[in-house]
């Protein structure tokens, strides 16, 4: 039987990051929203907090054990988009500017040996995988890599990159061999500072305006051998792209835990204006039996419970060793497209409140849109889980 009751480790834990997120994120929140490109130097109390985790390797033998007390065991990823989740409550932007949160730790994780995460596991990591001409086929870019002596040379232009200025390193995508198509593609960790590595420029958005994104352009970047994340090895059909695309099932929970929490604030808020205005919420009652407000309300709350029962599926799927991609996009769809409408909807019922900039539920709003394209947009996450439940190449279902 499934058993949907948060274990006492995980309330422990949100209840602490809740604190932080309420004392130190939100009253920050329009600050850095308006002072967009400004390092918020209170987030340095954060450094060396690790948000993003390495799932340590199970043995085989330990596959379905549990703690002595016969507790579930605790699972990196499932605390990972816990501790989101409570962080986006209080800001997204910030949350994505924590000193060592980046996307790129995330996908080190995924796919670096022990070596490399001792010599990139401390960085700031960046992930550059957008191009002007690939945006969500990934498979399209065309930023390359050519192997000369001892050290791997790259070229293209990667835009879209979030902490571009604030990181230590890069995570890139390139292809080392063009005729191969997706089984060339890999990912490499460029470090700021190598000769042809440079920061273009810096983006202003709509959204997460407190988080820094830039476009990288390499011009015969020279990295050492080693910096490949994975093996160099081109293999046959899309294996070696699956590897690479490994990321995307450890990373796409997390952006869905990011608009769970981002939508989650909007319905907090919503709910304290609604109780202040004398409306008293009674779950009891028949949905079709209540005012247009509550109804709204009630489905808004659904919707959000669905988002997170998602993200913790495919979050505790990667704690199980068990392939999750899936489930990882079914999150990513859910939240980021939820996560939107409920930030929509929670402006449109506080009719003034919801427009006023001296509130921040029009800054939610701003916010959650990125959560429905970065990462994969929803469409396509539709596609991804359509082929998997099909049996469909990406050939055969475009």
């Amino acid at each position: 039987m499934i058993n949907l009751e948060t274990p006492d480790y995980l309330k422990n834990l949100t209840s602490g990051i809740h604190n932080l997120a309420k004392t130190v994120l939100r009253p920050i929140s329009r600050k850095y929203d308006e002072e967009e490109h400004s390092y918020p130097k209170e987030l340095d109390m954060f450094r060396g907090m690790q948000i993003l985790g390495r799932p340590k390797k199970k043995k085989k033998d330990d596959e379905t054990k549990q703690e002595g007390d016969g507790k579930p065991k605790k699972g990196i990823n499932l605390s990972t988009v816990a501790v989101i989740e409570e962080m986006c409550w209080g800001d997204a932007g910030l949350l994505l500017s924590i000193p060592n949160a980046g996307l790129g730790n995330a996908a080190i994780a995924a796919v670096a040996t022990d070596e490399q995460m001792e010599r990139f596991g401390k960085m700031w990591a960046a992930m550059a995988i957008t191009e002007p001409g690939a945006g969500s086929d990934s498979g399209a870019i065309t930023t390359t890599a050519v192997l000369d002596g001892d050290e791997w040379v790259l070229n293209g232009e990667k835009i879209f990159v979030t902490c571009a200025d604030r990181c230590d390193c890069v995570v890139v995508w390139a292809t080392v061999d063009k005729k191969a198509g997706k089984a060339g593609i890999k990912s490499f960790v460029v470090e700021k500072g190598r000769p042809g590595f440079r920061l273009e420029h810096l983006e202003h958005k709509l959204g997460i305006r407190a988080s820094d994104t830039g476009t990288f352009v390499l011009d015969n970047c020279r990295i050492p051998k080693d910096n490949i994340l994975g093996s160099p090895e081109v293999k046959t059909g899309t294996e070696g792209f699956k590897g690479v695309m490994k990321t995307f099932d450890n990373t796409r929970p997390l952006v869905a835990a990011m608009a769970t929490g981002i939508a989650r604030a909007a319905v907090d808020y919503l709910r304290e204006k609604i109780e202040e205005s004398g409306i008293k919420l009674d779950y009891s009652k028949n949905p079709n039996n209540v005012s247009s407000i509550e109804k709204e309300f009630y489905l808004m709350e659904a919707h959000l419970e669905a988002m997170r029962l998602l993200t913790w599926r495919a979050a505790w799927m990667a704690d199980n060793e068990q392939f999750n991609n899936t489930e990882a996009s079914m999150s990513k769809a859910k939240a980021g497209r939820w996560a939107t409408l409920i930030t929509q909807k929670t402006c449109e019922l506080l009719g003034p409140l919801g427009f006023t900039r001296d509130e921040l539920p029009e800054k939610w709003m701003r916010d959650s849109k990125i959560m429905d394209i970065f990462e994969g947009t929803g469409q396509i996450q539709h596609l991804i889980v359509a082929r998997n439940i099909l049996e469909l190449s990406s050939k055969e279902l475009k």
